[in-house]
């Protein structure tokens, strides 16, 4: 008799905890398969710790492969799932595409960013949903706190140390709370102007911070926040994003380049493809966690609308600690259905509490019931998460250690770029990177600002983040528009970055040449055409594909690179030498500069590069390029792809990003 298969849609605290217990439970006698995007399991509740220095990114992160025993961990999204089929279709980490089959199927596939209509937002806001995330606004804090303590004038200095953070819940106000600390230890190394200090803000619509706990649990938070320095401001959001700062709902505008987006979290597109009962975007499930009409398909975790037995009537609202506890149930409920366990159970929860760190000593906490703050609140915080985490305990203690006595490390490490963590994503948990895989088929119209619109204004998206995210800002104006696809390099797309839309929003952001190979043009900046009619074919300074890249040997592109030669006899590349229209040999008049001359300087005793003979002069070889950008007119008759010059000069490095 064959194993029953039972796969698992994702690998956040539901489906983790599923994984887990079925692997327990079954004990081989089930194929169990876990899909997801990444292979770790992401513990959320530390993740502005990663983004304040203290703990380091792995620290944050358990391998699902060496904790997950008799689970295979197939890497990719799900794009589609067939329920008449029984099978889930998905897309691997390298565009590859497959299919599993099951026999059972768990749908925890989480929660991504939620985004209102408000214009601006998506194109300079950033998310907090995922590791690559943290790590770029670690980078993007220190950096800007930098740039600000070298900036010549006051407003540029104060501009770029004033960071904005759009929700009161329970990230958003950690992130503020963690933020302030980590900038004020940054400029007593690096002094801004005198009278100068960070400035960081808390928005949001609601009455108070963290408006989903307990009144006395929010003043306190709100206490520390205000005498950390942080500029709170409720029943006060985003009505406009800018290159050069927002405006508020209020009128004032305040110049920043940095927007963090904590408004909370939607369920993940993926279940609104599925054709079946929804609930605010969420899939209607029944107590026992199983999706009614379909006895082989359970759903846990943010993605599931559960029924709060406590509260009749409602639905246990999107937190990690309901996930979790949802991810046991689902297991128990899924073995029993195989026969392999006991009998099925419904889902109840009682709080046990809830804790916010605030950073250093400081915390908010109601264990049981009991309100604790400051140095206690802050030990059963701690303790709390060491207890939760399924993996990484003494390291992680290690690094709380290590920040109490030691100081911070504030570099930049520039691994995480703006354009590859876009506000607007359906995979928070992996950054884009060029030449990646598209978008999820048949779900990538609902990934974007589109789905924002529509889900988000209409009921689809309250629920807050994935620790209790908060209430976020108010619903002006609008912004539609699909997601492109993601990661096409170069020239395939309108525009010199990968990703999703504008999402790069400084030139800062752009990847320098170094230690390219010769004359290599920036990467996914399409090679503009030449200058012609010049002696030696050099083209001009400052025109269009001018100046090769400086101390390069002629600035000629390395071949088959970006932006480079075509290789030759390829479609588009170079004909071949003393071929009809092809180039000339090498120490003719007018053919290819001897070699070991610097600059690429034409054979001696030749007149400026002659060109051959019975040959136009500055006539086109008519190489084929790569196409221009949609924005740029096509190269005209007499002109051949060339260098590009470089757009990362670094008087633009002052400019910073958002």
């Amino acid at each position: 008799m064959s194993r029953p298969r039972i796969v698992i849609v994702g690998a956040g605290f539901a489906g983790y905890r599923t994984a887990r217990t079925l692997s327990r439970l079954t004990r081989g006698r089930a194929h169990i398969t876990l899909l997801n995007p990444t292979d770790y399991f992401l513990y959320l509740p530390l993740l502005p710790q990663v983004a304040a220095g203290i703990l380091e990114p792995r620290r944050v992160t358990v391998s699902l492969s060496d904790t997950l025993p008799h689970v295979r961990l197939v890497l990719g999204g799900a794009d589609r799932i067939d329920l008449d089929e029984r099978t889930v279709h998905y897309t691997g980490p390298e565009g590859e595409e497959g299919t599993l089959a099951y026999d059972r199927l768990v749908l925890a596939a989480g929660s991504v960013n939620k985004l209102l209509p408000i214009p601006g937002v998506a194109e300079h806001a950033h998310g907090f949903r995922g590791l690559p995330e943290a790590l770029y606004l670690r980078d993007h804090v220190t950096r800007q706190v930098e740039l600000a303590a070298a900036a010549d004038d006051a407003k540029t200095c104060a501009a770029r140390c004033t960071f904005v953070v759009v929700g009161a819940g329970y990230t958003g106000t950690e992130v503020a709370a963690h933020g302030q600390m980590f900038t004020d230890a940054q400029v007593r190394r690096h002094p801004l102007r005198r009278g100068m200090r960070p400035r960081w803000m808390l928005l949001d619509v609601a009455p108070r911070v963290l408006p989903e706990m307990d009144p006395k649990l929010s003043a306190t938070a709100d206490r520390v926040l205000r005498q950390r320095g942080v500029d709170v401001r409720m029943g006060t959001s985003v009505k406009e994003a800018t290159h050069d700062g927002v405006l508020l709902t209020d009128g004032e505008f305040v110049d920043t380049r940095t927007l963090v987006w904590c408004v909370g979290v939607r369920p993940d597109p993926l279940v609104e493809s599925l054709g079946l009962p929804m609930e605010k975007g969420r899939l209607l499930v029944d107590p026992q966690l199983q999706v009614p009409g379909r006895p082989e398909v359970f759903s846990c975790g943010d993605v599931a609308a559960v029924p709060d037995l406590e509260k009749p009537g409602g639905y246990t609202p999107m937190t990690a600690q309901h996930a979790w506890r949802q991810g046991r149930i689902a297991a128990e409920n899924v073995a029993a259905s195989l026969g392999l366990g006991g009998a099925r159970k419904p889902y109840r929860h009682r709080d046990l509490g809830f804790v916010v760190d605030l950073g250093g000593a400081k915390a908010a906490a109601n264990p049981l019931g009991v309100t604790l703050s400051g140095v206690p609140a802050g030990a059963v915080t701690r303790g709390y998460h060491l207890a939760a985490m399924p993996g990484n305990r003494v390291r992680v203690a290690a690094d709380w250690l290590l920040d109490a006595v030691l100081p911070r490390q504030a570099v930049q490490l520039g691994l995480v770029r703006s354009w590859s963590v876009p506000l607007d994503t359906s995979s928070p948990e992996v950054a884009r990177v060029p030449g990646g895989p598209g978008p999820r088929q048949g779900t990538s119209a609902r990934s974007g600002p589109g789905a924002a619109i529509e889900t988000d204004t209409q009921g689809g998206g309250t629920g807050t983040d994935t620790q209790g995210g908060g209430t976020g800002a108010g619903p002006e104006g609008a912004r539609a528009g699909d997601e492109p696809a993601k990661g096409r390099p170069g020239p395939a797309q309108a525009g010199p970055r990968p990703g999703s839309g504008p999402a790069v929003l400084r030139p800062f952001e752009s990847d320098t040449a170094k230690g390219r190979p010769a004359g290599a043009t920036t990467t996914n900046q399409p090679a503009e055409a030449t200058a012609t009619h010049q002696p030696g074919g050099e083209p001009a300074k400052n025109q269009p594909g001018g100046e090769p890249a400086k101390n390069q040997p002629g600035g000629e592109p390395a071949k088959n690179q970006p932006g480079g030669e075509p290789a030759k006899n390829q479609p588009g590349g170079e004909p071949a030498k003393n071929q009809p229209g092809g180039e000339p040999a090498k120490n003719q008049p007018g053919g290819e500069p001897a070699k070991n001359q610097p600059g690429g300087e034409p054979a001696k005793n030749q007149p400026g590069g002659e060109p051959a003979k019975n040959q136009p002069v500055g006539g086109s070889q008519d190489v084929a390029g790569p196409p221009p950008p949609d924005d740029q007119p096509p190269p005209g008759p007499g002109t051949s792809p060339g260098p590009v010059k470089r757009t990362d000069a670094p008087d633009d490095s002052a400019k910073g990003d958002s």
